[in-house]
């Protein structure tokens, strides 16, 4: 695997304490709402965000001829903290990014001084087996995490059977669709500033269809989650979630029932994104957190 450039930036003093802001997979670190990350700054922390590889204006590689896992993924934490120099720092990830928080918590817990997942799933609880078996409209097996609420698995099944769009409108139009599905049923949907987002996480990509990239490296490494770890964690941990979620519902529960003393946070109206009406509340939650 030859090495991959990471784009980052920071905002706030150098001397104001860290938080690594990590987004969920196929994803860009814009994500991360201006709102939201300036809320962090004027709290008093110094935000640092990235675009994972083969997202955004970070690097993309040809997979077949340099492949990589979601072991690399996750090291990418790792060398974004060492380039902005963090021996530690607060670790916050939506979603996916909120497993890796969860991986690099266990696996080097020197490095975090407290863990915030919000959106996330358990580490080593199979969340993408489950996703897929849902998709796929097959049987759970017993014990198996809560599968993803029906409008989403109807919508991805449509657009798997899909052809890609021809031009950047309709790239743009799909990309509204899906954030609409993810936004959840629980707030309004502010069509207009959906697509001033995602005309924006369009337009910064390099290349735009380089986030399959994590799915083949789902692929080839299914077994990259751990089992029966999160006992280990002894980063302070907050778990948000939605109480509309509609990817990972009742995941949050989980989590924070297998991480020694963590505390769990439903937001209401909330889903698997962050719109306006819940920033302000996750920022101050996130802030508290932070503090110690």
């Amino acid at each position: 695997m030859r090495d991959v450039s990471i784009w980052s930036e920071e905002f706030g003093a150098v001397t104001d304490a860290p938080i690594l802001l990590i987004m969920g997979s196929m994803s860009q670190g814009v994500l991360w709402p201006d709102e939201f990350v300036g809320r962090l700054v004027a709290g008093g922390r110094r935000v640092i965000r990235y675009d994972h590889r083969d997202t955004g204006r970070s690097g993309t590689v040809d997979f077949a001829a340099d492949p990589y896992t979601w072991d690399d993924i996750k090291d990418d934490v790792y060398r974004v903290m060492d380039a902005h120099g963090l021996e530690s720092a607060h670790l916050v990830g939506h979603s996916a990014g909120g497993l890796l928080g969860q991986f690099v918590a266990v696996e080097r817990p020197e490095r975090v001084r407290s863990l915030t997942v919000i959106g996330s799933s358990p580490l080593g609880g199979g969340e993408g087996r489950v996703i897929m078996r849902a998709l796929m409209g097959q049987p759970q097996p017993e014990g198996s995490l809560p599968e993803p609420v029906p409008e989403f698995v109807a919508f991805y099944r449509v657009l798997m059977a899909a052809p890609p769009p021809e031009d950047r409108r309709a790239r743009i139009d799909g990309m509204i669709a899906e954030q609409r599905v993810l936004h959840g049923s629980g707030l309004p949907f502010d069509e207009d500033a959906a697509r001033r987002l995602q005309e924006r996480i369009h337009d910064r990509a390099r290349d735009l269809s380089a986030v399959v990239n994590h799915r083949l490296a789902a692929v080839a490494t299914p077994d990259f989650e751990p089992v029966g770890v999160l006992h280990r964690v002894t980063a302070p941990t907050l778990v948000i979630e939605g109480s509309h979620e509609p990817v990972k519902p009742g995941h949050g529960a989980i989590i924070a029932e297998r991480i020694p003393g963590a505390r769990l946070m439903i937001v209401a109206g909330m889903g698997h994104t962050l719109p306006p009406e819940v920033r302000e509340e996750v920022a101050a939650a996130t802030l508290a957190h932070t503090a110690g």
